[in-house]
């Protein structure tokens, strides 16, 4: 009879290895859990409602609402009215535009406790974690120093963070799932409740298809909710006709997004100068919608040493930065339309712009545009 200690194994050194790692994968991510779950299962005790639960919602008397919202304290402005705390705040623009300089501009203004000068902030200065999932560290040391040599002396509470390009992940989780267990540890370790996160689109893969869009903001308000943070997300917006105002429709999977923050806005570029931006409000909760389209903040990209920034020139109106289409394209136009039409009288106003439209994101206001210009060439 064999001692069932001496027994042969069935299990292959090669079998073994992999339930180790298999082991020692399991293991990590149960302590990350059991370390969140411990740091934070006291955080909102505070904050429990007492009221009747039923599933998903809790029921309360109008005025015990209000009762309850009074022991909260008043948000208080991090980027004037733009940008409020505890908000899930996105920022967005078209490429090149300029959202990282402004986004660490707000994060340096905050971790200071210093306002950008033509701007306001009402917050105490505290840490700030900066995720910049853009730029390398060269290219962020050239943006901050003067000829890569003199650099600007950023506040220890500034604090930048990268992904960790050696790290391995664990081969039962996704890399955003792993992402989010990381970025909340974080949260806990640096105890920071302002974040910035550059950008929305290295957090998930095709951000601008709503059903990536939903579960994205659903987990980042609920680390907002659950650590009362503020965070700052940058997006980018499709090419868009430069000749129309900027609208929350400009956004990438802008139905999801904008419906799940608490404010949104967007930097545009100035049709007269290419090195002037202007700043328009898109969605406020806090606030009403002080900075609209009459009332932009137009600001000039520079760099008077060695920190490139946003410096504000006067307020405005969106119009006068705008691209005006000419004559001659309104006439190349009507041309295409009218040949189209020609060619083919049974053809729909929406065939026409199908075939016409060069941004999608603009279909809608573009077929409006070529049944005006069908009714005026075609008259009944």
């Amino acid at each position: 009879m064999i001692d069932k200690k001496d027994a042969p194994s069935n299990v292959t050194g090669s079998e073994e290895a992999n339930n180790q790692k298999q082991n020692k994968n399991t293991n990590f991510i149960q302590k990350l859990k059991d370390e969140i779950h411990t740091k934070t299962m006291n955080l909102n005790e505070n904050d429990t409602l007492l009221g009747n639960n039923t599933g998903l919602f809790t029921t309360l008397p109008a005025n015990t609402w209000i009762e309850q919202a009074k022991k909260r304290p008043i948000p208080k402005m991090l980027f004037s009215e733009f940008w409020y705390e505890s908000e899930v705040c996105i920022l967005f623009s078209d490429t090149n535009l300029g959202k990282s300089i402004l986004a660490v501009q707000i994060a340096n203004s905050i971790s200071q406790g210093k306002p950008i000068p033509g701007f306001k902030l009402e917050a105490i200065k505290q840490p700030v974690l900066y995720f910049d999932f853009e730029l390398t560290e060269k290219q962020f040391q050239n943006r901050y120093s003067l000829d890569y040599e003199i650099a600007y002396q950023f506040d220890n509470d500034l604090l930048r963070v990268e992904i960790n390009p050696d790290s391995d992940i664990p081969e039962n989780l996704t890399f955003e799932k792993y992402l989010s267990y990381s970025l909340e540890k974080l949260i806990i370790e640096r105890d920071s409740k302002i974040l910035v996160i550059d950008n929305l689109t290295y957090l998930r893969t095709e951000t601008e298809k709503a059903k990536d869009a939903l579960p994205l903001m659903k987990e980042l308000k609920a680390l907002k909710n659950k650590y009362k943070l503020s965070i700052l997300i940058l997006a980018h917006t499709p090419k868009r006709d430069l000749s129309k105002p900027i609208t929350r429709n400009d956004l990438q999977g802008s139905k999801m997004l904008i419906n799940f923050c608490d404010s949104s806005f967007s930097i545009g570029e100035s049709s007269t100068d290419k090195g002037v931006r202007y700043i328009k409000m898109i969605k406020a909760r806090n606030t009403e919608i002080v900075y609209d389209a009459e009332n932009v903040c137009v600001c000039n990209i520079s760099k008077p040493y060695n920190f490139l920034q946003f410096e504000f020139l006067h307020f405005g109106l969106e119009k006068d930065h705008l691209k005006a289409v000419s004559e001659k394209e309104k006439e190349e136009l009507e041309t295409k339309i009218a040949e189209l039409i020609e060619s083919d009288p049974t053809i729909t106003d929406y065939a026409i712009a199908k075939q016409l439209c060069k941004n999608e994101a603009n279909f809608n206001s573009f077929k409006v545009k070529v049944n005006r210009i069908h009714k005026k060439l075609f008259p009944k």
